[in-house]
């Protein structure tokens, strides 16, 4: 999933992280698949933040950190 969405125009990417429901499956979808596929104690923990309710705002967060830089935040 994180490769799909990481191939996605950036409009696309930053529509998808600023509505509110959909953020947070994309969030736990990409998030999650990224750490099965790389690993890593930082990603874990990131996953862990993004599963729990307040995973709306990291999406939104998230919107505003692909916007400007091309990237997922703590990525």
């Amino acid at each position: 999933m994180d490769k799909w969405f990481h191939s996605q125009d950036k409009l696309i990417q930053v529509l998808l992280l600023f509505i509110p429901v959909v953020n947070y499956v994309v969030e736990i979808l990409v998030r999650w698949s990224a750490f099965l596929r790389k690993g890593g104690a930082v990603r874990l923990v990131v996953c862990i933040v993004v599963t729990l309710p307040s995973g709306i705002i990291v999406g939104w967060l998230d919107a505003i950190w692909t916007l400007l830089f091309n990237k997922l935040l703590l990525e």
